[in-house]
């Protein structure tokens, strides 16, 4: 479950049961509330706080910043091939002219022209490439994607989406995520 939540509503970054987030990209949040309530069906182990509390009548509780599954929850190998994997594969940006605002997908050879919608024919496009291409095959357009297409792996996806971290990231989270970068000396 990756639910967007803001700054302000105290958002609790989810881990697998070894500790590493299910998801990079989207991150993997939950609400505070859907955290709270998988502790009390003993689904998940708090891991860390925030400062801040709830409170009932009967019961006060620090609000979880982070959570690990009890459950280790196995990472799919093969990514969904869907529009957004396509433009994180292709790290938000037009692969023919490297912008990244309005993308949209376009097929290398043309659908009319025997081309499929697969991981090896599709890459990310803005509009205004999209449209110069319009019907025809790389060649006729003198059009080139900037990368070949291809399915990327859940480690490839994951490395891209770490390209793009969330305006929000508490200070608790940081132990958990980015255990591949570089440290500082």
């Amino acid at each position: 479950m990756n639910a967007h939540v803001s700054q302000g509503s105290w958002p609790v970054l989810v881990l697998n049961a070894d500790f590493r987030p299910l998801s990079y990209y989207p991150l993997s949040l939950w609400s505070w509330q859907d955290a709270i309530k998988a502790v009390f069906l003993d689904r998940v182990n708090i891991v860390a706080h925030y400062d801040q509390a709830v409170r009932s009548p009967t019961l006060e509780m620090q609000l979880p910043s982070v959570v690990s599954l009890k459950s280790f929850v196995k990472p799919t190998t093969h990514p969904a091939f869907t529009r957004f994997n396509v433009f994180l594969r292709d790290r938000f940006n037009c692969q023919y002219c490297g912008s990244p605002e309005d993308l949209t997908f376009d097929h290398i050879i043309p659908r009319s022209k025997g081309g499929q919608t697969t991981w090896e024919n599709v890459v990310a496009a803005c509009s205004p490439c999209n449209l110069r291409k319009g019907n025809l095959t790389p060649a006729q357009a003198k059009m080139f994607p900037r990368q070949h297409a291809f399915a990327p792996t859940v480690h490839q996806l994951h490395r891209n989406g770490r390209l793009f971290p969330p305006n929000y990231l508490h200070d608790s989270w940081l132990d958990y995520l980015y255990w591949d970068t570089e440290l500082d000396p």
